[in-house]
């Protein structure tokens, strides 16, 4: 498998210089440090994406990239019989020399494969390894699924640690190939992977902030070079959300002339991700997919069409705007699978601390238009409907019941570093003083990690079930909660 390396601007491992990049005896000049990504898989369509960049990181740690063509090609089998081709491409710098493509016409429910063609010119051009991912079945067709959930992945804090003097930064041996926790999902052959924002920390860093398109790039690039991150979108393909640290600065509205702007945050995360085909660029971040008879998720935009968190709370008040709002309330009720999954990156039942007004949580932020979805979704008769919700954003896992009997999980920082101990419900400094929600399960010690999310078909007699499993950044199942349908 091709292999890639991390912090290069403390150490370059010799076997990335030795082996991964030399064709021919020859060191290649134009490579794909950080491999490839397949996003926004459906029944019959995918994004895949990859970057040309130099043969090594440079002297500050960033990725250069390369100025050379590419083109994917595509099959339903790993010997590429009847394969098909992209156009080719010339990678430019204002794209970041990006290689992006939506894919139409796929088959459903069939695993594909994919790899990169690449170089200088067409006529030397080099194949890369092969990546896969499979579509989805749909409305029509049963399946068993299993997909991870993540937030919170701080490079910064994972490499120095949260006050930049190592204290608690990781200190495993494996430390250049990357988050441990990637490995863990790996292991688990996961359908797909959703990162739910904080994807990177534009304000995080001992050394630098980045508030221009050239430093906030360079905080993916550190964070997509690290091997486990090629190994783990080498097979399983992603969705993203952005939240407030990969958007602009700690808990941003669109307001202020703080940087980096709102403007330039939305284009920076639509570049870097395979969220939006390129050849469309009026397309929204919210969406929602069928993935089988039994599940639906939605993936929710929380930054783009913000109130300003500080104006006061109440009906004109939102987080996703009119459009998207009304939007989820349609699509919801359209919805015959039996369990459906809202994925925000911000949590709706909490509780969170009592300063803030970020979330829908917050006393004075959003609890209106969080409340109304509750009391309409009860309205509607969702909580008999399969109705959970995920949530990204806050350092520690949870399981919380709303008062109206809604359910949230939050899948907890991704990286230990990046973890601390959670709210809790009837705590005077918290969004719930009064102990209304009910919270069966929080944890026990500052712990990174992510939440898989799983459904399994039913056997002989038995019922169809929706898992919720809590792992550690080492794949440590820590708690699940199980969820029946019949």
């Amino acid at each position: 498998m091709f292999k890639t390396f991390v912090e290069p601007a403390r150490r370059v491992p010799a076997w990335i210089l030795a082996g991964a990049l030399v064709a021919n005896g020859v060191a290649a000049e134009i490579a794909h440090l950080q491999g490839e990504m397949a996003g926004e898989v459906s029944m019959d369509s995918v994004i895949l994406q990859s970057r040309l960049t130099g043969p090594q990181v440079d002297a500050d740690g960033d990725v250069p990239g390369a100025a050379g063509v590419a083109r994917f090609e595509i099959a339903d089998n790993d010997a590429f019989r009847g394969s098909r081709f992209t156009d080719w491409v010339k990678t430019k710098p204002e794209d970041d020399y990006l290689v992006k493509f939506k894919v139409d016409g796929l088959k459903p429910g069939t695993k594909h494969y994919y790899r990169l063609h690449f170089g200088e010119q067409r006529r030397s051009s080099r194949t890369g390894p092969t990546r896969s991912f499979k579509t989805h079945r749909g409305g029509g067709l049963s399946a068993n699924t299993s997909f991870v959930v993540v937030t919170g992945m701080n490079y910064a804090f994972f490499q120095d640690g949260p006050r930049g003097d190592g204290k608690r930064a990781y200190e495993g041996p494996d430390k250049e190939l990357g988050y441990p926790a990637l490995k863990a999902m790996l292991d688990l052959k996961p359908d797909f992977f959703v990162g739910t924002g904080d994807n990177v920390y534009y304000d995080h860093h001992k050394k630098f902030s980045a508030t221009d398109a050239p430093s906030m790039r360079k905080k993916w690039h550190e964070q997509f070079v690290q091997p486990r991150f090629v190994d783990l979108f080498a097979e399983v393909p992603t969705y993203w959300e952005k939240d407030d640290h990969d958007h602009r600065y700690n808990d941003n509205d669109n307001t202020g002339d703080r940087k980096p702007s709102s403007e330039l945050g939305i284009r920076i995360f639509r570049e870097q991700v395979p969220i939006v085909d390129p050849e469309d660029p009026d397309a929204v971040t919210y969406r929602t997919y069928r993935i089988s008879s039994e599940l639906q998720i939605w993936l929710l935009e929380g930054r783009d069409y913000r109130s300003p968190n500080r104006s006061p709370d109440g009906p004109g008040k939102t987080i996703w705007g009119a459009e998207q709002k009304a939007w989820l309330k349609r699509t919801l009720l359209e919805s015959r699978a039996k369990f459906k999954v809202v994925i925000s990156p911000t949590p709706m039942v909490g509780p969170d601390g009592k300063g803030k007004k970020d979330n829908h949580t917050n006393i004075g932020g959003f609890q209106h238009e969080g409340n109304e979805f509750f009391n309409w979704a009860k309205g509607n008769g969702f909580l008999k409907k399969g109705l959970y919700l995920v949530c990204g954003d806050r350092h520690w896992q949870y399981h919380s019941i709303h008062p109206s009997g809604f359910e949230e999980f939050s899948t907890g920082a991704l990286v230990d570093a990046n973890s601390r101990m959670g709210v809790k419900p009837g705590v005077k400094n918290s969004t719930d003083p009064d102990g209304l929600v009910k919270q069966p399960y929080t944890s026990r010690t500052p712990s990174g990690g992510f939440l898989n999310v799983a459904v399994d078909l039913p056997k002989k007699g038995g019922s169809l079930k929706l898992r919720f499993k809590f792992f550690d950044e080492n794949g440590v199942l820590l708690h699940e909660v199980v969820k029946e349908s019949r």
